[in-house]
């Protein structure tokens, strides 16, 4: 999954190192902050345990977390990802790590002001525990190192969301392609896709691509578009019919266009389309049968053969 949204985010050494500079996480902050291990390994548990009395304490975020069992999961995980701050590095690995941290929670619904509120509680604690182990002038230096990598990883918490939302969209648009452009194996090396709804230039563009990509993969010798189902054929749709079918015919091809109504018709010859390279029929049932036909088959009557 991070992987797949660090491809969407198109995350790599270019951008780490832009983004490590937008944040002044500099190779310095990364050795001081492997300076303090020691000193996270110490307070991990208090950090934790005040990370999730926060979570748990507030009705938006608690519902999150069903049982102690749950808790005791993300607060082992948690604990890991806080460990990781005092690794000394920031790479591409360490985005990963981030990455996934990130998907995790957008998995299970918490949404970015509660993650982005955490955070908060983070460097609040993790302030108090410096200032209680440092003097003052070290202290605030620490915490600058801490904040500048904390605020890094936000961003990439924040990006996980972007990514999920895109990889989302662009699932949902695909089901709606497939969906509005459907291409249905009639018979062998026959197709049908009936189309339904108006036909803007980019569903047309749609249409070809979807038709085209079909009658490759099933070797059609035979392809029927049925119109019966668009409100209006103008000079938008007229056009698109004609181009597609110049461009199936290309692929060796026959293209029958049904649903041709009267008044269909009559809008055809009104602006001039030369359905020549194309044929056509009123009804859906009569365009299969002369694909059948063209294909050599016929259509059997049991009734009249069993009389």
């Amino acid at each position: 999954m991070h992987t797949r949204y660090m491809r969407i985010l198109k995350f790599d050494e270019l951008e780490l190192a832009s983004r490590r500079a937008f944040f002044c996480v500099s190779d310095a902050d990364l050795q001081r902050l492997a300076g303090l291990r020691p000193f996270a390994e110490r307070h991990t548990k208090e950090v934790v345990d005040a990370f999730y009395e926060l979570l748990l304490g507030h009705p938006e975020t608690a519902k999150f977390f069903p049982d102690e069992l749950a808790v005791k999961h993300v607060k082992k995980l948690q604990s890991e990802y806080f460990l990781q701050l005092f690794e000394g590095r920031c790479d591409l690995q360490y985005v990963e790590n981030r990455l996934r941290v990130g998907a995790a929670h957008e998995r299970i619904g918490l949404s970015p002001q509660w993650y982005l509120g955490a955070y908060r509680r983070y460097l609040e604690v993790l302030r108090g525990c410096l200032f209680a182990d440092y003097g003052p002038a070290e202290a605030v230096a620490h915490l600058e190192s801490i904040t500048r990598l904390v605020f890094f990883d936000m961003s990439v918490a924040i990006d996980t969301y972007i990514a999920a939302n895109v990889d989302t969209i662009g699932r949902h648009q695909l089901a709606i392609r497939e969906l509005s452009t459907p291409v249905i194996r009639v018979h062998e090396r026959i197709l049908l896709m009936p189309l339904v709804g108006t036909i803007d230039s980019m569903r047309a563009n749609q249409i070809m691509d979807t038709l085209l990509l079909r009658v490759v993969e099933e070797q059609a010798r035979h392809v029927i578009v049925d119109i019966a189902g668009v409100p209006v054929v103008d000079t938008k749709v007229a056009d698109s019919l004609i181009k597609t079918t110049a461009a199936v015919r290309m692929l060796g091809t026959q293209v029958i266009v049904t649903g041709i109504s009267a008044p269909i018709a009559r809008t055809l010859v009104q602006l001039g389309v030369d359905v020549s390279t194309m044929h056509t029929r009123a009804r859906l049932q009569e365009g299969i049968e002369l694909a059948l036909e063209m294909s050599g088959k016929t259509i059997v009557d049991r009734a009249r053969v069993g009389s």
